[in-house]
């Protein structure tokens, strides 16, 4: 990098600029921080050009070659090697750093006002901290270090603590070679600390990632990173719900002492057992650490990389002195699985989020999902591992840890691997399994009773869905009042909290709701299988097909169906639609009020205006902002919808699956059948209105955002009210509560742009095992020359394909074609009203689109691995739902 007045030293704005090469690990991070908004002592970073030019300098290259060629991980513990690098050490000591390199460094230090302070001097190798190698209290740092002299000094020592035994031996480990390490060193203003210590954004010994451990001690944190004591150590319930992380446990620790700095220079560690009773820092303050904390997570880990970050309280604010990222974190899962590799997929994820998702949205929707799963485990009696979660993100993206849902449904319930993957979805391997036979014995009796503890949720739940549903409605309502316009700044905390423990609440009850949809269609399959044998799938199919009045993500194309019939009779509406200057966003405003249109439009809207495409997301416009999809429907379906010939294609497909129910089936039999079809059907009614439910909900969020984006950038603290989606929760309640003006905000909020717009590039892998993302081969032509995928809605149709990524290219769909798209959340439904068949990569037989696809009875296989890439934009192809294989014709 080329600087006006110097060629070594960097302030922290111009370390960011310089990178990890010049500033090494340390000093980068701490120039995000800075950068960032986070409060940070004042200094800067000696960059590694310093370090080179000293080697040159005093002649040290061969030496460092010496050790580079000789020193291997077989003779690293030999006495000669040591010798060999001690003095390596004392000639880097005894060497004199270069003249020009000096006064700048002087230079610097007197411009920040730090020259005659105390100041930290800290290793920064440009590869320590880092997510592969963080090099924790392998270099070299000294406290309190006073003068000239005794920085550069100190500087030596840094320099030299590159070539201690242990490091070198870390460098071999890690396969870091010596070459490709320099040392540049972190030049900072002490802190005049009353406590200080680390903090974690996991729990480093268990693997445990739904708290923050905090470690404190009085004086000095050396003596916490030392282990020269047992400091105080807090628990922080991380979760989303609430705004601020909640202090849940802490344990006193004994702090023998506490690391304080000598007059002339240095430290020393002061032994006092009154310290032992005394709790470090009040609760509040560690809540407020802990919200700091949360910021560091967000900022610098993204929600993905779990930071240890090191702070001090000078008895009005924290002061961050590091955060590299967590390096060796242990897996946190079932006994059973903990010396296995781990299965993470994106197979049913990638129905309803497949997205990278927001910046402002990330932890409430992975919470959102793990409390779902949890619960479903947890509340029937399973022993779940406390606090587990069965998520992660890959750049942006959520994946689910497939080995863990798979031993936990098997070990809970005795479903097999194999029985689970179909209705899931997705491509990943099933998990090996020793006892095939789950039933066996007193644990199978276990299994048994929790399966059936599970039914009895379930049906619960159904039973009072209607009433559950309907208090989250009213409990949202009330919360939003006439909107969020006349609250206080600090009030905003409150409706955030609020709305937080609305939503858990819900989710803690939504796997049972959901499982309203599968339970009778298991239980149904087992009525019929014994009388339709191999074609039981196909009937079953056929018996839901337009059986589920009031199935929400259904209703709304069978409303827009209705719609494009009524806008092709309604003359202000063609006009309208048709019109040259059409614009969405103004149908109130041109439509006249005695237009029919308008009037169904409207209802529409009041009914299904919270939907969305991607819905899951808050930073996707709700229907009732934006109705450009909902119109373009409208418009390319008027010429062809027709309600009447569609439900009467209907009717025909359930007559020819009940007449094969009543040809097989015992007429004592058929009774029970017929209940167990309209359970089915009205599960499925309840499965859909639960993920309805939840968005409504999650629309409560979005509207927050929405009043704070405006608020924001009328104070100048974001750019644009769009820029709020780029922000975090912890950074909006730091700001709301006084603690961050906010000045860097927009600064951040360009760098997340930035990180969004790469995520967004790079391909999603289908499967991660371990941490090696795997990207799976398509799916072969069987000797038939068709793809095999699931077959989740009857029928058989032929049509040319069309390759949709994403609903907004609805329009290249024509009435007729096969739709082939990704994966289908209820946003995309509207678009299967205008295929003959579809077609997915990924979707299980229980997944949104498969349940609205045999409603409509539009032939459907999903779960066809990289079908994406296999059929061709207009190929002609057939879709036999019945049997879920895809023909493919030249």
């Amino acid at each position: 990098m080329e600087k006006s007045y110097g060629a070594f030293f960097f302030s922290w704005p111009e370390a960011f600029q310089a990178g990890v090469a010049a500033a090494g690990g340390k000093g980068r991070n701490l120039s995000k921080l800075e950068r960032y908004g986070f409060k940070v002592p004042a200094g800067g970073v000696l960059g590694t050009g310093a370090y080179r030019c000293f080697i040159e300098e005093n002649n040290l290259l061969a030496d460092m070659a010496e050790i580079t060629k000789g020193v291997n991980t077989g003779n690293i513990g030999e006495t000669a090697i040591a010798e060999k690098l001690s003095l390596l050490r004392e000639k880097i000591k005894a060497g004199q750093i270069p003249a020009d390199v000096s006064a700048e460094l002087e230079a610097n230090l007197k411009a920040a006002g730090i020259l005659d302070k105390p100041v930290a001097v800290r290793s920064s190798a440009s590869t320590e901290d880092s997510g592969k190698a963080s090099f924790a209290g392998i270099h070299a740092s000294f406290l309190n270090v006073r003068g000239m002299d005794d920085i550069l000094f100190a500087i030596k020592g840094c320099y030299a603590s590159l070539w201690t035994t242990r490091a070198v031996a870390y460098r071999r480990k890690m396969n870091v070679r010596d070459t490709d390490v320099s040392q540049a060193v972190v030049i900072m203003e002490m802190v005049k600390a009353r406590a200080a210590g680390v903090a974690f954004t996991c729990e480093p010994q268990t693997g445990r990632e739904d708290r923050f451990v905090v470690n404190a001690n009085f004086g000095l944190g050396e003596s916490v990173v030392s282990g020269a004591i047992e400091p105080d150590t807090y628990y922080l319930d991380v979760a989303a719900y609430c705004a601020v992380p909640r202090l849940i446990a802490k344990k006193i620790g004994v702090k023998q002492g506490m690391t304080k700095t000598c007059p002339g220079g240095g430290t020393r560690f002061v032994p006092d057992e009154h310290l032992a009773s005394q709790q470090v820092l009040p609760d509040e303050s560690i809540e407020k650490l802990g919200l700091l904390v949360m910021r560091v997570f967000e900022s610098l880990g993204e929600c993905e990389g779990h930071q240890d970050v090191e702070w001090a309280f000078d008895g009005q604010d924290f002061v961050l002195l590091q955060s590299r990222p967590v390096t060796a974190l242990p897996g946190y899962t079932f006994e059973a699985l903990k010396h296995k590799t781990q299965i993470w997929s994106n197979g049913n994820y990638r129905d309803a989020v497949p997205m990278v998702i927001s910046p402002l949205h990330r932890r409430v929707m992975k919470n959102i999902i793990d409390t779902i799963q949890y619960t479903s485990f947890f509340v029937p009696g399973y022993p779940i591992p406390e606090g587990f979660q069965f998520s992660r993100f890959l750049n942006g993206r959520l994946y689910c840890n497939m080995s863990a849902l798979q031993w936990a449904y098997y070990d809970s319930t005795g479903m097999l691997p194999g029985d689970f993957n179909p209705f899931w979805g997705g491509h990943q391997p099933e998990i090996e399994i020793e006892d095939t036979n789950p039933y066996q014995g007193e644990l199978g009796l276990e299994r048994q009773r929790r399966a059936v503890k599970g039914e009895s949720l379930i049906m619960e739940a159904a039973a009072g869905a209607s009433g559950t549903f309907a208090g989250v409605v009213r409990s949202v309502e009330c919360l939003i009042g006439t909107g969020f316009e006349q609250v206080p700044d600090r009030g905003f905390i409150d409706k955030y909290n609020e709305l937080g423990q609305i939503v858990k609440a819900y989710c803690e009850k939504f796997s049972f709701l959901s499982g309203a949809g599968t339970l009778p269609v298991m239980l149904l399959v087992q009525k019929l299988i014994g009388y339709l044998g191999p074609r039981m799938m196909i009937v079953l199919n056929g018996l839901m097909v337009g059986g589920g009045p009031g199935i929400t993500s259904a209703d709304h194309g069978y409303r827009l169906m209705k719609l494009a019939q009524l806008a092709r009779e309604d003359k202000a509406a063609i006009q309208y639609l048709t019109g040259n200057n059409f614009a969405a966003y103004s149908w109130e405003e041109h439509l006249p009020e005695s237009s029919p249109f308008k009037m169904e439009f409207r209802d529409f809207i009041k009914e299904y205006g919270h939907r969305a495409v991607y819905e899951l997301d808050i930073i996707n416009p709700r229907w009732k902002e934006d109705p450009a999809y909902l119109m373009e429907i409208i418009k390319s379906t008027m010429a062809t919808a027709n309600p009447d010939q569609w439900q009467a294609g209907q009717k025909e497909k359930f007559n020819r699956a009940w007449r094969e129910v009543t040809e097989k089936v015992p007429l004592a039999e058929l009774a029970a059948v017929r209940k167990g079809l309209k359970d089915a059907q009205q599960g499925a009614v309840v499965r859909e209105m639960a993920k309805s439910v939840l968005v409504m909900a999650l629309e409560a969020y979005r509207l927050l955002a929405l009043e704070l984006g405006k608020r924001f950038s009328q104070r100048g603290i974001i750019e644009a009210p769009g820029d709020i989606f780029y922000c975090s929760w912890s950074d909006l309640v730091s700001i709301l509560d006084g603690d961050w003006a906010g000045n860097e905000l927009p600064t951040l909020v360009d760098a997340r742009k930035a990180s969004q717009r790469e995520k967004e590039a790079l391909a999603p892998p289908d499967v991660i095992l371990g941490k090696e993302p795997v990207f799976l081969e398509p799916v072969s032509q069987n000797s038939g020359e068709y793809l095999q995928g699931v077959a989740a809605a009857t029928g058989k149709a032929s049509g040319l394909a069309r390759l949709i990524s994403h609903p907004d290219e609805g329009n290249g769909l024509e009435p007729g074609d096969v739709l082939v798209a990704p994966s289908t959340d209820p946003g995309w439904t509207p678009l299967f009203l205008k295929a003959c068949a579809i077609v997915m990569e990924t979707g299980g037989y229980l997944s949104h689109g498969s349940i609205v696809a045999r409603e409509y009875g539009v032939p459907t296989v999903v779960n066809v691995r990289g079908v994406m890439k296999v059929i061709k934009d207009g190929q002609k192809v057939v879709v036999d739902g019945d049997t879920g294989k895809v023909f493919l014709q030249q």
